[in-house]
């Protein structure tokens, strides 16, 4: 209830920011979209309490809820953050440059609301079932649940009909996370040619000029397609200055210009074939990429400009300055898992723009620390893009590196590419499955502290050939196995074995959530989950390529059916790895309802009261639901029937008869407790002549 309370405070604090909305200048539709969602979670989990725990069992049976309420505070305490900023009316030009196409409410702030959400729903449930002092009460709760997670709602559509508001995704904020952050471009389009008309607000020459870059290019202008603006705009700002350099002798600075800090960076040649490139990086929105915000050039100079959000430092210098040889990990678990999941979003997003990096390794991912939480970070991927003017010899804020440095981050196919005479660069680097495999050695430097095989004795080539051969660096013990799984799987040596970026994403998320709901199984020689989620992922790929509803499976809209249908596949994937097993009490540790099959007959008891039995042409939909007629595929029937024991019963001598309730709904149950129910009548009656069947003949 404390935790709960924190996140109403939260609330309270954001919808009182948002009475002046409407001054709100930059980003206002998201901002208001933030709060009508963060609305909507909160007045969902009320419900769900409601429904599902007693007040009188706070300090005990709601211990559950715990942390995955704090992890949901947070989230919310980093979207209040978010809308301070906005509504900071201070430096609005440099706001306007930082801006102007940023989209961190939906791919930041509602993400991360996405992903912890539904770890507080499942608290809750499992919470429920051991909850009250009515048996009869918690019996149906459990029936409820039961059918909740039935196999029928591992479909997009059936799972947002029935549970779009449960979780957060009904039709109209689908259409507002797809529509808010084009409402605020509008409104920025609005913003900079009042500015430009109004007789009241005398701009300075180089503010016109600047509003007219910012114009053509939110306009999606023809005319400003690959083409840069002259670099007098930057360089003859009146508050523009250069801080420092970042890297000896890089080409990247720290700058100040228009009241915001950004790094500028610079560097000179031919232009003109750059154009195209350059324009594309400008166009590129991520919230766990390095934005390219603007650039300018002088034709006549032969240098560029390109104005970049500013970072504080890379991951290997991160790693390197607090680390020392009695403390390698330098991250709580939780933490690991949420880099290494800002990591393969951002690398996600670019390979969906047709975008391979080729160079991904800690000196090119930058970490910001996150205000609102300690210990978190937020990570960004830099070093894409323009490879023909890298500066391959020092990152952005390191030292010259020796290029031996590398190697150890690229995949096998690369390393033999790179062996042949006569090739001056690799292709094969810049390929998918080549990123996938250094993301892999990331995480492994990630979960260790150390950098993969700095403890090998064998260097330079002697080591490119042992990692082509299949050498791989050693986890030490103990270790998370579902993490090591996942890396193991990431650095493969045949590249068809890789799994791609949008399922490691899903993957991670669903390892989160899991951590969220098992915060004392943190530490790696704690117990891992039931089930490998890279068998989950597998499983869920070959539905989604089976039912053909895989297109747009990035957006963040998906995510809340994506986390649902894991759930449903963990159940199976559990279930059969018990052998049939059922369990016999409820614990604190998850649901012991975890799928229609293996819920035994003691919990349908309650319902059963007033069954009737009826010939099978009857309605036999759920009575938990209502869901659609769906088109299914006509099955051969089975001329007998297996009871559990594997005894055989002839068709004919079981007559079909399908359990009704009060209402004369049928009730669906699972295949064994239908049996059962049937079955008894036959063997117990003794002249009944009601239809009814009592719970002493179910026993």
């Amino acid at each position: 209830m404390e935790q709960f309370r924190h996140v109403g405070e939260v609330l309270g604090s954001i919808r009182a920011l948002m009475v002046l909305e409407e001054d709100i200048q930059i980003n206002q539709s998201q901002c208001r979209l933030l709060l009508d969602m963060f609305s909507l979670t909160f007045n969902t989990i009320a419900e769900e309490i409601r429904q599902n725990l007693k007040l009188e069992e706070k300090n005990s049976k709601w211990k559950a809820l715990e942390q995955p309420l704090r992890e949901l505070q947070r989230v919310f305490k980093e979207g209040e953050l978010y809308i301070r900023h906005c509504m900071d009316s201070k430096d609005w030009w440099g706001k306007a440059i930082s801006f102007h196409q940023n989209k961190d409410c939906i791919e930041f702030h509602v993400h991360n609301l996405f992903v912890h959400f539904p770890a507080v729903i499942e608290a809750i449930e499992n919470a429920g079932e051991i909850s009250g002092l009515d048996h009869d009460e918690m019996q149906k709760r459990r029936i409820a649940l039961m059918k909740k997670y039935d196999k029928e709602w591992s479909d997009p559509k059936l799972f947002q009909w029935r549970f779009g508001k449960q979780y957060l995704v009904p039709k109209e904020i689908c259409k507002r996370l797809e529509s808010a952050w084009k409402e605020d471009r509008w409104r920025l389009i609005e913003a900079l040619q009042e500015k430009r008309s109004s007789i009241s607000i005398s701009l300075t020459k180089n503010e016109l000029r600047l509003s007219e870059l910012l114009l053509n290019k939110l306009n999606g202008s023809e005319s400003f397609r690959g083409k840069l603006f002259p670099s007098s705009i930057l360089l003859g700002a009146k508050d523009y200055q250069v801080r420092r350099r970042l890297g000896g002798g890089s080409q990247y600075k720290e700058i100040q210009w228009l009241g915001e800090s950004f790094v500028l960076r610079h560097f000179f040649g031919e232009i003109q074939p750059l154009t195209s490139e350059i324009s594309n990086l400008l166009s590129l929105s991520h919230s766990n990429i390095l934005q390219y915000l603007c650039g300018f050039c002088d034709e006549d100079k032969k240098e560029c400009f390109l104005v970049m959000e500013l970072m504080n430092k890379d991951l290997s210098s991160y790693m390197k300055e607090n680390s020392s040889a009695r403390r390698r990990v330098l991250f709580s678990l939780p933490v690991v898992v949420d880099l290494m999941l800002q990591i393969a979003r951002g690398m996600e997003y670019l390979h969906s723009q047709k975008i391979y990096h080729g160079e991904l390794n800690p000196f090119n991912i930058f970490l910001k620390v996150r205000n609102s939480t300690e210990g978190y970070l937020q990570a960004k991927i830099s070093g894409f893009g323009l490879s023909s003017v890298n500066n391959n010899t020092s990152s952005r804020n390191s030292p010259p590196r020796n290029p031996m440095d590398t190697f150890i981050w690229h995949a096998p196919e690369v390393l033999a590419e790179q062996e042949q005479p006569g090739e001056i660069a690799s292709s094969s680097k810049y390929t998918e499955k080549a990123d996938v495999y250094s993301f892999g050695m990331l995480c492994f430097q990630l979960l260790t502290g150390k950098v993969p095989f700095e403890d090998g004795h064998l260097q330079g080539d002697k080591m490119s050939r042992n990692i082509r051969a299949g050498e791989r660096p050693l986890f030490p013990h103990p270790s998370p196995k579902y993490l090591v799984s996942l890396t193991k799987k990431c650095w493969q040596t045949d590249p068809s074995h890789r799994p791609s970026f949008s399922s490691i994403c899903r993957i991670l998320r669903y390892i989160k959530k899991y951590l969220a709901m098992n915060p004392d199984q943190t530490l790696p020689e704690l117990q891992s989950p039931s089930v490998d989620y890279c068998d989950v992922e597998a499983s869920f790929l070959k539905k989604i390529s089976a039912e053909g509803y895989c297109s747009d499976m990035a957006s963040v809209s998906k995510i809340p059916f994506q986390m649902f249908a894991y759930r449903l596949l963990e159940n199976e994937k559990t279930y059969s790895a018990s052998k049939h097993s059922y369990p016999e009490s409820t614990s604190d540790t998850g649901s012991i309802c975890r799928d229609t099959v293996s819920c035994t007959t003691e919990y349908l008891l309650p319902v059963m009261e007033d069954l009737v039995l009826v010939p099978e042409a009857s309605d036999t939909r759920s009575i938990c639901s209502e869901t659609p007629f769906k088109r299914t595929p006509s099955v051969k029937k089975s001329p007998e029937v297996k009871s559990r024991k594997g005894s055989v019963t002839p068709k004919a001598q079981t007559p079909k008869r399908v359990p009704l309730n009060r209402s004369g709904r049928s009730l669906k149950l699972n295949g064994e407790t239908q049996l059962k129910l049937l079955m008894k009548p036959l063997r117990q009656g003794r002249g009944r002549t009601s239809g009814h069947v009592s719970d002493s003949e179910i026993q």
